[in-house]
């Protein structure tokens, strides 16, 4: 009987997922939103917040709170002087809890603009958090670097 147990639970672990830690889970999501960027998705990139994220891009006037204004943002910033692309250069993981995590870095934004590429090095940083059983981003913030 020992042996079925035993056979059952190697099976078992063997045919499971492998269970992924708060970095890594985190570091899908940037790597996600950064896909979605240099495909001008912004239906994609939009759904990677949360509800109830703060957002801050390079642009920003204010403060974002609401999704309709990430949207807006991104309709802006991804649908025109494309292509778009962004390189993640650096960054630096700081596990907060099972279930938040800090991602911080140096980017460089490119795009296209009266047929010249056109290159913005920033700063950014991401707080990723699981949402029931999602990772979603609930602080975003980005600036040029000077």
């Amino acid at each position: 009987m020992r042996t079925v147990v035993g056979a059952l639970a190697v099976t078992a672990v063997m045919a499971s997922p492998a269970w992924a830690g708060p970095e890594e889970d985190a570091l899908q999501v940037v790597e996600r939103w950064a896909a979605a960027f240099r495909a001008s998705d912004v239906d994609a990139i939009v759904g990677l917040y949360a509800p109830d994220a703060t957002f801050l891009g390079t642009s920003s006037r204010a403060v974002v709170v609401t999704p309709e204004e990430i949207r807006q943002y991104f309709e802006r910033a991804l649908l025109n002087d494309r292509p778009r692309g962004v390189e993640l250069a650096s960054r630096s993981v700081a596990v907060l809890a099972d279930n938040a995590v800090v991602i911080t870095g140096l980017d460089a934004t490119t795009a296209v603009r009266g047929g010249k590429a056109v290159r913005a090095p920033g700063r950014i940083t991401f707080v990723i958090a699981r949402r029931g059983t999602d990772w979603k981003i609930v602080h975003f913030h980005r600036s040029a670097l000077p």
